[in-house]
């Protein structure tokens, strides 16, 4: 087998970007990393620069998708899914300690769960500690960031290699690593994105509404929503971006007031049942998705749906135009960190609190009561194209367009 990791100057220029950008990591705090075991190389070269940087710890949290194979497949019933009180505590002391919180992903064995029940996969979804971690990333209570580490089983399912040159040049060029400067290229991006959100946020629109093939979906805005785009800060002040790459700009729906139909217009992994999951479509009434159905996937989507409570609700619409420079990249990655900035995307689960100032001292069951839906789970699916169109309506029903032909129209306010 053929692999070839990056040059060492290429791979420490990445963990610069993600350290320093991404996580934004203080001088004597602690780092975590979580990851694959086929993942190691590249959550070691964040730890060094880590160190580096002035962490005082570095801690990396390894998932072994094997582990969770044979138990799906062999473990008592009652114990799938079971977290341990060490792992929750574990969890715990992120928030306790503000540590920046590093996930990798790009999955190393997408077919690993093929031939699975799907309802035992379902089952085996750690929710204890989904949910004593998803109020700390969702509140930024902590920096984080979701990015990237390739690997041959991802290279292959990706480029149909597995060496992983093809993909590295791929994520460099989402990366904006491929600019002379990547930081000002980045700093530009992210200024970039905050007008759009300031744009938007100045028009106040009640309702986002996507039209196009297969969709014609209207979600209400929730009361007092915020766009969001590009950099957050987080309770202690620390700037940092909690996805790398990004290319959104996104709010929070009011759950109750989604309605309408939606066809995917990418494929998608679905990361807690280890699909694929292919030209999904789905009817919403109400707020509730009342139907799914896919080319291939359905049953796993199904399965969530029946596992996660509150996941047949939405929590996120954005907004992606064709400037984005994942797909300048040329690639599809089967993986939604990169694969939701293709394209303007709406998310089922969970709604962040951020999107709606003041939220985050409520509980969950308040937010929910005011329309912010709350969930163990988050799915980004991409609904966008050059033939879907973008549009706000206000509150007295005036119609403004936001994109036409995959690009960012909307006029200054």
């Amino acid at each position: 087998m053929i692999t070839h990791e990056p040059f060492d100057d290429e791979l420490k220029a990445y963990a610069e970007l993600v350290v320093r950008l991404g996580v934004n990591v203080q001088l004597g705090q602690r780092v975590v990393i979580r990851c694959h075991p086929e993942q190691a190389a590249t959550a070691r070269a964040l730890a060094t620069e880590a160190y580096r940087v002035g962490a005082s710890r570095v801690s990396i949290d390894y998932r072994d998708q094997h582990l969770q194979r044979a138990q799906v497949e062999h473990a008592p019933e009652e114990e799938l899914g079971r977290v341990l009180d060490h792992e929750l505590a574990a969890a715990r002391s992120w928030g306790e300690d503000k540590v920046a919180l590093i996930s990798l992903t790009g999955n190393p064995n997408p077919t690993i769960m093929e031939g699975l029940d799907p309802q035992r996969l379902a089952r085996s979804t750690p929710i204890e500690f989904i949910k004593t971690i998803m109020p700390v990333m969702t509140t930024n209570q902590i920096a984080w960031t979701v990015v990237a580490a390739p690997s041959p089983g991802w290279a292959e399912a990706v480029t149909g290699s597995p060496d992983t040159t093809r993909l590295w040049e791929g994520i460099k060029v989402a990366m904006r690593l491929d600019q002379p400067d990547p930081a000002k290229s980045w700093q530009e991006h992210n200024a970039l994105l905050h007008l759009r959100r300031d744009m938007l946020n100045a028009r106040g629109f009640d309702r986002i509404r996507y039209r196009g093939p297969g969709t014609d979906l209207t979600m209400g805005l929730a009361p007092g929503n915020a766009w969001a785009g590009g950099s957050v800060t987080n309770a202690d002040g620390v700037e940092f971006l909690p996805n790398l790459p990004t290319e959104e700009v996104f709010a929070a729906p009011d759950w109750r007031r989604v309605e309408g139909t939606i066809q995917t217009t990418a494929a998608f992994f679905l990361t807690t049942m280890n699909t694929l999951v292919e030209d999904l479509r789905l009817e919403v009434a109400d707020g509730t998705i009342t139907s799914a159905t896919a080319a291939r996937g359905e049953e796993a989507v199904r399965a969530q749906f029946d596992l996660i409570p509150r996941s047949r609700h939405f929590g996120e619409v954005a907004i992606v135009d064709k400037e984005s420079a994942v797909r300048r990249s040329g690639l599809v990655y089967q993986d939604m960190l990169y694969d939701e900035n293709i394209g303007s995307h709406v998310a089922w689960g969970a709604g962040y609190p951020f999107n709606v100032p003041g939220s985050d001292r409520l509980g969950p069951d308040e937010r929910i009561q005011q329309g912010l839906n709350q969930a163990n789970t988050h799915v980004d699916i991409v609904i966008g194209s050059p033939q879907v169109e973008i549009d706000g309506i206000d509150k007295d029903g005036a119609v403004t367009p936001i994109t036409r032909g995959d690009t960012f129209v909307l006029p200054t306010a």
